[in-house]
């Protein structure tokens, strides 16, 4: 029996999305009696779920196949799976010869399958899981829970593919269309996360907000929310990601305003906001949708971080467009701001376009966005210096000075309603704090990103603008 035998190594790459795919598949494979390993050497399995979002992210998971490949022994097996696995797979053997096994995204169920045939067969020609076109995501799921575990938050995926036109966007035909999952199998899974000891439930789909358009539902994401307030109301934060313009409605609005447990916060990519180029895009063009909902939403919820995401220097985009796309950022004072060149993606209506604007131009304009955005975010942090904020505290690390030397000090790195994982800041509290607990905490200091604060140990008393404090004469 070779030393290997029944283990696998799985590196995920790409998004939260791909995450859960990951875990999906692990699940799986577990069931059929392998072991999972953080050491590739010691896998008889090598598992790649790779992301061909974008040009980056290619290179990423070629990159990481590629460094697999080039240690591996003969009795492993490599496979790329995902997203680089839909779009090209059948060309990834000859970039990448010792491949063993290529799986679409839409058949990652198929894992164990997979690995059953690479050990059976009697040549090396690589293995092939991967569907046609017009196949689906999420019809399939062989009684495997959609989340993904991390830490004390957990990601819930409520629906996979995407029907939207975007002409910049890849996904519809890696993913297929949009396939929402059944309310029951989302409930299910919601307690028992909850059981487990999950603060967070993070519900994440390309299209959040198109949760329930195939199920004919028409505000599908405002009924599962109140479905799931009502079966795991001891859950403290929910939170939505990839909402689409134009989908939220005010069902959703007063859903999201009415339950506690739905933090304040949306993730809204709007790519863009001058007309012509949104036109181009294919997106939704009626910016006045955007200041009449963003109104509402923060009429409804005072409190509501908003977190957005734009593309620069697509085909043609003007100094006109773009400085149109700056002072709507000035304008909307957004909480968090993310930024990214255009990539140009063989294969989407976009690509009709051709790459118009030169790379160098992306990158100014890329950085002048986010030079724009930063003093506004650092005024939003500042706003909530000597405030009272509950934060999920997720690890402990070492502090550093100024200059990065460890100061020998323990500090806790913990997130507030207004973070979502992995792209948004953190709050760093002096001391250490219990992670995987929500806890109250003062904010002492503001940068940029982030927050510093000190345990709220002691209720703060309440005292009224203009107040003037006098001895204490009790």
């Amino acid at each position: 029996m070779r030393k290997r035998k029944d283990s696998y190594y799985l590196l995920s790459l790409g998004c939260s999305k791909n995450t859960v795919d990951s875990e999906s598949m692990a699940a799986l494979l577990q069931d059929a009696g392998l072991r999972a390993t953080d050491r590739a050497s010691r896998a008889e399995v090598l598992i790649v779920n790779t992301c061909g979002f974008i040009g980056p992210a290619r290179e990423e998971s070629l990159d990481a196949l590629r460094e697999l490949a080039a240690h591996k022994h003969p009795d492993q097996y490599l496979i790329a799976a995902g997203c680089l696995s839909q779009r090209y797979g059948h060309d990834l053997p000859a970039q990448i010869p010792e491949l063993d096994g290529v799986i679409g995204t839409r058949r990652w169920m198929d894992i164990v399958d997979l690995v059953r045939r690479l050990r059976a067969r009697k040549h090396p020609e690589p293995i092939y899981h991967i569907p046609e076109a017009a196949s689906t995501v999420g019809t399939d799921e062989r009684g495997v829970n959609r989340v993904a575990r991390q830490g004390p938050s957990a990601y819930l995926k409520i629906a996979d593919g995407c029907r939207r036109p975007c002409a910049f966007c890849a996904i519809p035909a890696i993913k297929g269309t949009a396939v929402s999952r059944p309310i029951d199998r989302i409930l299910s899974e919601a307690r028992l996360l909850r059981d487990s000891g999950v603060q967070e439930l993070i519900l994440i789909a390309q299209d959040s907000t198109d949760y329930g358009h195939d199920l004919g539902l028409k505000n599908g994401l405002a009924e599962l929310l109140d479905q799931l307030v009502a079966a795991v109301p001891d859950v403290p934060w929910m939170r939505i990601m990839y909402a689409y313009p134009g989908y939220v409605t005010d069902r959703l609005i007063e859903t999201m305003a009415t339950h506690k447990q739905i933090v304040p916060y949306l993730d809204i990519p709007l790519q863009h906001a001058d007309r012509r180029t949104l036109l181009r895009m294919r997106r939704p063009a009626n910016v006045e949708w955007v200041y009449q909902t963003i109104g509402k939403m923060r009429a409804a919820m005072p409190d509501l971080a908003i977190r957005t995401t734009f593309i620069v220097g697509y085909p043609g985009e003007t100094d006109e467009e773009f400085e149109t796309l700056v002072s709507f950022v000035q304008e909307m004072q957004f909480d968090r701001v993310g930024a990214f060149t255009y990539s140009f993606e063989p294969g989407t209506p976009s690509a009709e376009l051709g790459d118009q604007v030169p790379e160098a131009i992306k990158i100014e304009r890329r950085d002048v966005l986010m030079t724009t955005q930063q003093p506004i975010s650092l005024a939003r942090n500042q706003a909530l210096v000597g405030q009272t904020l509950d934060v999920l505290v997720e690890e402990h690390a070492e502090a550093t000075d100024e200059d990065g030397t460890p100061t020998g000090e323990t500090i806790s790195l913990a997130r507030s309603y207004r973070d979502a994982p992995e792209i948004d800041g953190y709050v760093l509290i002096e001391g250490e704090l219990p992670p995987g607990e929500i806890v109250p905490v003062r904010i002492t200091g503001a940068m940029v990103y982030d927050l510093i604060a000190t345990p709220d140990l002691v209720p703060q008393q309440v005292i009224a603008p203009g107040t003037i404090l006098g001895p204490d004469l009790s």
